[in-house]
Parts: structure tokens; sequence; C-alpha cells
């Protein structure tokens, strides 16, 4: 929730960047917002995923707990491999 909330404020703070930008005939403030707001919609994205996980691990603990170890045993064995 906080990352999807975090994203958002950033997307709006990019949009309000580009638009002075845009007004004011600054390239680099207009660049500068879109990027704020690609950075934002990124973060977003990234809260949701990470909000499905959880929800997930929540409502089915028991399959979080068989993909935890079956990622445990693989980091393992590669780590052994060095």
């Amino acid at each position: 929730m906080f990352e999807e909330t975090q994203g958002t404020v950033k997307n709006l703070a990019g949009q309000v960047q580009e638009a002075v930008g845009n007004v004011t005939g600054d390239a680099g403030n207009q660049a500068e917002g879109k990027v704020r707001q690609l950075a934002g919609k990124a973060q977003e994205q990234y809260g949701d995923a990470l909000n499905q996980v959880r929800e997930s691990a929540v409502s089915n603990p028991a399959a979080t707990v068989a993909v935890v170890a079956g990622l445990g045993f693989v980091l393992g064995a590669l780590w052994a491999r060095r």
C-alpha cells in the first residue's frame, strides 16, 4: 500500500513538473517530469505486485512455505557449486 501511494505521488509530481516545463518552455523540466512519471508508475506496479504476494501468502500459507523452501533448496544447490 505504501509503495503504491508513494508511486502515485511521484507520478503526480512528474505531471506537474512536466506541465511547468511546458509552460516555461524548459525542456529539462519536461524531461525530468516524464522520467519522474515513469518512475512513479513503476513504483505503483511494484507496490501492486508486492500486495498481491502478501495477499497470496496470507490466503495460502502452506504453498508459500513450499515455494520458499524450494527456492532455498535451489539457491543452496547453486551456492554449493561455487
